[in-house]
């Protein structure tokens, strides 16, 4: 055998010395193969190092137990803990799936979607790049579907996502309500459905302080640039980020223009990550139930693959707000020498 051939049911056969069909029923699990058989077959498995092909097995059996997820970028801590959960609750409903990145580009996510069609996966779970998810859908698409973290302008989807109004309101009120007078407020960009409402979230809730919305894109260098020309043209008292990437780049850029957090500029990211936590001051953050999202978007998606018809249903979770010492205003010490008077 070439060491390029990889060993086929054939060989296994030979090998065994039994039929194609019985090495199929060992391989599959059914009692009406000897157990002497049974034990031939293992062993030239064994030696030969076959390995089942499960994409002809589904062929053969009629059963597309694979479910497939797009995500708009893999290197984005929320999205890859989101696939970490899907996995673990796809794995559990004896579903394998199959992951794809669409690297924040629609172009690339109407070809990974295009992509996907041909391993005729059983449902799909989605995280769009912006709401015209549609249109890039390939024609005759009609795999359960259902989408998860940002709006789609096409309602015809089951929807899981996060209450993003309220949780930026929140932000806006407690910025405001520590004497705040203005508030910069980044995000990639309000083409994408939850960036958009957390702005109108915040700018509803922001009272006298006056609130700005600056949109950075999603280009990394871009982002920075602009964010600097604006930081730079006049300071506001508060940067909230509406997003992990426009969140670091922004914490980045605060330290290379030697602002303090939050004595000259509080600082606030819708999305929580560990680093947030870790730094000092602490970054006051929106928590998202990520891994509750997950469950829900699978539950949903499982639900369908296994036939149920209702009309499309959308859940809307809770965040969490916590509030740490990057908005907090700290009370200027006094002299310890003036303090024993």
């Amino acid at each position: 055998m070439s060491r390029l051939q990889s060993p086929s049911i054939r060989m296994v056969a030979e090998r065994a010395g039994v039929s194609i069909a019985t090495v199929s029923n060992v391989i599959n699990g059914k009692s009406s193969v000897s157990p002497g058989f049974a034990d031939r077959v293992r062993v030239a498995i064994e030696e030969l190092g076959y390995v089942t092909d499960i994409a002809a097995s589904r062929l053969r059996s009629g059963k597309a137990a694979l479910a497939a997820v797009v995500v708009p970028d893999l290197t984005n801590p929320m999205f890859a803990a989101f696939v970490s959960t899907l996995e673990h609750e796809a794995r559990e409903g004896g579903y394998d799936l199959v992951v794809v990145s669409a690297r924040n580009d629609p172009g690339e996510e109407a070809d990974r979607l295009a992509n996907i069609r041909a391993w005729r996966p059983a449902g799909l779970i989605v995280i769009p790049c912006d709401g015209a998810l549609t249109t890039r859908l390939p024609t005759g698409f009609s795999v359960p579907t259902v989408v998860a973290d940002r709006i789609p302008d096409d309602r015809r989807f089951d929807l899981v996502a996060v209450d993003n109004g309220p949780a930026s309101g929140a932000m806006a009120a407690h910025l405001a309500g520590g004497g705040r007078r203005s508030c910069l407020v980044a995000g990639t960009s309000l083409a994408i459905s939850n960036v958009r409402e957390r702005w109108d979230g915040f700018s509803a809730q922001a009272g006298p302080m006056r609130a700005e919305m600056l949109e950075v894109g999603f280009d990394a260098g871009e982002a920075v640039a602009r964010l600097r020309a604006r930081l730079e043209a006049s300071r506001p008292d508060a940067l909230f980020a509406l997003d992990h990437m426009t969140s670091l780049l922004a914490y980045k850029l605060l330290a290379e223009m030697g602002l303090r957090v939050p004595d000259d500029v509080a600082f606030a990211s819708f999305d929580e990550m560990e680093w947030m936590r870790l730094v000092s001051p602490a970054v006051t953050a929106v928590r998202q139930p990520v891994e509750d999202m997950a469950v829900a978007a699978w539950t949903l998606l499982h639900a369908r693959m296994e036939g149920r018809e209702a009309p499309e249903e959308t859940r809307r979770l809770e965040c969490a707000v916590t509030i740490r010492g990057s908005t907090l205003r700290v009370p200027h010490r006094r002299n310890a020498r003036a303090g024993q008077a």
